[in-house]
C-alpha cells in the first residue's frame, strides 16, 4: 500500500463528507433567507439571527461551517461573517442565472430515495419519477431554471435556425417533459405572440405548473396537460423543446417518433441535455461525476419504471442523442449550444 495514494484518498473522502452534510446547510441557509440577509453586509451572528427570526446559537454554528467551506468570509479581527460578490450572484438570489441552493435541495431530495433504490439495484425493478421526494420535483427546477433563465432566449433559441423569427410572428410550442413550466413560462414571457403547450407524465408538476402560469398572467397564450412524451396533444408545432428529460425515458425512441408526427414539415425540435461526452472516459471529472450520481437515483430508475426499453442515463452523449432521433426518422441533426452543464441540439426532419 502507498501511503501517499492513501492520504490523498482520505483527503478526497474528507472533503466529500463535508460537501455531502453541508448540503443540508445550504438548503436551511435558503429556507431561512440567511444567504439573502447576509449578503446585505457583514454582521455578527446575534445580527443576523435578529435580522431574520432565528436564534443566535444555531446561526454561529451554522456561520462557522459555511466560512469553513468557503461559502461565506470570516473576519478573525471583528468576528463579523460576509459574503464575497460571487457568493451572494451564487446563493442568494434564485431568480438569477446562478443559483445553487437548487442543486442541494435536489440532491437531498434524491438521497431520500436511498433504501428504495438499494432495493432497486437487488430487483432490478425501477422508481418511478413519481415516487420521488417532493424536494425532488421543486429542487430540479431550481436547478436547472438559472440556466434556462441565463441562456434560452439569449444564446439557445437564437441558435437555431429560423426559429426565434417565428416565434415573434407567432408560433406553436410544444415543451415536452416541461415539469412546473420554467421553461415553458420563459419563452412565453420572450415571445408574446406564440402560444405554448407544457406536458409531463407527472400529474403533481402539472398542478404545480398551471398554477405558476396563473400567477404569471399567461393561461390565454400557455397551458398544460398530463401526458407522456409518446402521448402528448396537439399540433403541427413549429417547435417542440425537451430540456434535461429525453435521458430520463424509458423509450426515447418512440417519444421522438412521437415529436416528429406533431413536428409541422418545417418545424424544430430542440433538444437540451445534460453536458457529457461519447465516452466513460470523457465524463470523468467533476460535472460527471454529479451527473452519474443523480442519473443512479433519479434518470435510470425512473426509464426502468417506464419498460426501460433504452435507458440512456443522464451521461448520453451526442452520438447517443443523435442515433435516437435517427432511428425516429430524422434527417438533420446538429450541436447549437453549450455550457458548462448542458448540450442543446437542433432537429429537424
Amino acid at each position: 500500500m502507498d501511503d501517499d495514494r492513501l492520504m490523498d484518498f482520505l483527503h478526497r473522502f474528507v472533503g466529500d463528507l463535508g460537501a455531502t452534510v453541508a448540503a443540508g446547510a445550504v438548503v436551511v441557509g435558503d429556507e431561512l433567507g440567511l444567504y439573502k440577509a447576509l449578503a446585505a453586509g457583514p454582521q455578527q451572528p446575534d445580527e443576523l439571527a435578529a435580522t431574520t427570526g432565528t436564534a443566535p446559537r444555531y446561526v454561529e454554528e451554522w456561520l462557522r461551517g459555511q466560512a469553513a467551506g468557503g461559502y461565506v468570509q470570516y473576519d478573525a479581527d471583528t468576528g463579523a461573517y460576509s459574503m464575497t460578490e460571487e457568493q451572494a450572484f451564487a446563493l442568494a438570489n434564485p431568480d438569477g442565472p446562478l443559483f445553487l441552493p437548487g442543486a442541494f435541495q435536489l440532491a437531498l431530495g434524491a438521497l431520500a430515495a436511498v433504501p428504495r433504490i438499494t432495493a432497486a439495484f437487488r430487483s432490478g425493478e425501477g422508481l418511478a419519477w413519481s415516487d420521488q421526494d417532493d424536494d425532488v420535483f421543486v429542487g430540479c427546477e431550481r436547478f436547472f431554471r438559472p440556466g434556462y433563465v441565463g441562456n434560452l432566449t439569449a444564446a439557445w433559441l437564437p441558435a437555431l435556425d429560423g426559429v426565434v423569427d417565428r416565434l415573434q410572428a407567432g408560433a406553436t410550442v410544444a415543451d415536452i417533459g416541461c415539469g412546473l413550466g420554467a421553461s415553458t413560462i420563459l419563452m412565453a414571457q420572450a415571445y408574446p405572440e406564440s402560444t405554448f403547450s407544457g406536458s409531463d407524465h407527472h400529474d403533481g408538476s402539472v398542478v404545480l405548473a398551471r398554477k405558476r402560469v396563473a400567477d404569471a398572467g399567461l393561461t390565454h397564450r400557455v397551458g398544460f396537460e398530463v401526458a407522456g412524451a409518446d402521448t402528448f396533444h396537439g399540433g403541427p408545432f413549429d417547435l417542440v423543446t425537451t430540456f434535461d428529460c429525453l435521458h430520463d425515458m424509458g423509450d426515447p425512441v418512440a417519444a421522438a417518433r412521437h415529436v416528429r408526427d406533431r413536428l409541422a414539415d418545417d418545424g424544430t425540435w430542440m433538444v437540451v441535455e445534460p453536458m457529457a461526452g461519447d465516452t466513460v472516459q470523457s465524463n470523468l471529472n467533476p460535472v460527471g461525476r454529479v451527473y452519474y450520481s443523480f442519473s443512479t437515483f433519479l434518470c435510470v430508475p425512473n426509464a426502468v419504471s417506464q419498460g426501460g426499453h433504452r435507458t440512456l442515463g443522464a451521461q448520453a452523449g451526442p452520438a447517443a442523442i443523435r442515433a435516437v432521433t435517427e432511428e425516429a426518422g430524422f434527417t438533420r441533426f446538429r450541436q447549437v449550444a453549450e455550457t458548462p452543464f448542458n448540450l442543446v441540439y437542433e432537429i429537424r426532419r
